[in-house]
């Protein structure tokens, strides 16, 4: 079982990072590979949990660590005062929300649902407008990391909603990820678009190195040799040393996220780019290179579309 803190008791998160404590009923739902990271954290400073997954094996996990499993959303919600969702898509969420056993029909008054689902902003838009209605709120709450990083609380966050729920929400983030939430706002989309984005720059970022890398091949140079450089020097970021060992290598293992789920996402980009009349080539060919990933039915990280350019050029 978890050793759960005393109420008001400091906690030592990291040798440099410390907060004050206040154990609270939180509920967590969809339990994927960052889910389940992300509520072991939670479990581990101190809040009591109830968990709900649609296949609810995958909460047997966080059971042997003493969270309560619920049977649906409604039983896992109508006791929390902050909620937590992390599902595959969007309608996956609105499922979540107003299905028959949905979340909504039991939400506490005043209780915050942190969605953090990267989802088109207009659907966390919508469901802003009907937690509201039941005397709740929303705030989007999208993230940036793979499973690793949710692991090691070193995930970067970011929010969008009601000021007042925000603040409520703050203290219960610092034990997910590195740094402050960035603030975007009130709008709840703005979260989401801003998570849009970042997907699109990192899956151009894979793209770009994918091409030098390929380039640098076919000349005669070493792949490995010049990953090294570029993230030794010019390119010496956690994203670029990352990704680009994977593509370096060319062995798209362990999966981070699936190439499917990167695809909705860059379609979600491409919808949002149709809606504001902003042309986005680069955006279109990863999501072409994405398709053809998913469409070979390839069982590797979504980095593994760099494969295309290194196919494309006889490698």
């Amino acid at each position: 079982m978890v050793q759960v803190a005393p109420k008001n008791a400091i906690l030592a998160i990291s040798p440099s990072h410390y907060l004050t404590f206040y154990r609270m009923n939180i509920a967590f739902l969809g339990l994927g590979n960052m889910g389940v990271a992300m509520a072991t954290n939670l479990l581990k400073a101190g809040h009591q949990l109830t968990v709900y997954n649609r296949t609810a094996s995958k909460a047997d996990p966080l059971k042997e660590l003493g969270a309560t499993v619920a049977a649906t959303p409604a039983e896992a919600v109508k006791d929390a005062g902050i909620i937590f969702s992390m599902v595959t898509d969007d309608a996956a969420l609105q499922e979540l929300c107003t299905g028959p056993d949905g979340l909504l029909q039991a939400l506490p008054q005043g209780a915050v649902h942190a969605s953090c689902s990267t989802v088109a902003p207009d659907t966390n838009r919508r469901l802003a407008e009907a937690h509201t209605r039941q005397g709740a709120h929303l705030v989007a709450t999208p993230v940036f990391g793979k499973p690793d990083a949710a692991a090691a609380a070193k995930l970067w966050l970011i929010m969008a909603g009601d000021d007042e729920a925000k603040q409520k929400l703050r203290p219960v983030l610092e034990v997910l990820g590195q740094g402050t939430a960035q603030d975007f706002g009130t709008d709840p989309g703005a979260a989401n678009l801003v998570k849009l984005c970042g997907n699109f720059m990192l899956g151009a970022a894979i793209e770009a190195m994918a091409e030098a890398f390929t380039l640098a091949q076919k000349s005669g140079l070493d792949r490995q040799q010049v990953y090294e450089f570029f993230t030794g020097t010019l390119f010496n970021l956690p994203i670029y040393q990352s990704y680009g060992k994977l593509v370096a290598e060319r062995h798209y293992q362990p999966i981070g996220a699936a190439p499917a789920i990167i695809r909705k996402d860059l379609r979600l980009v491409l919808d949002e780019a149709r809606t504001y009349t902003v042309p986005m080539p680069f955006a279109n060919i990863i999501f072409d290179n994405l398709s053809t990933t998913v469409a070979k039915k390839e069982d590797v990280d979504w980095a593994g579309f760099a494969e295309r350019v290194a196919e494309n050029a006889g490698l």
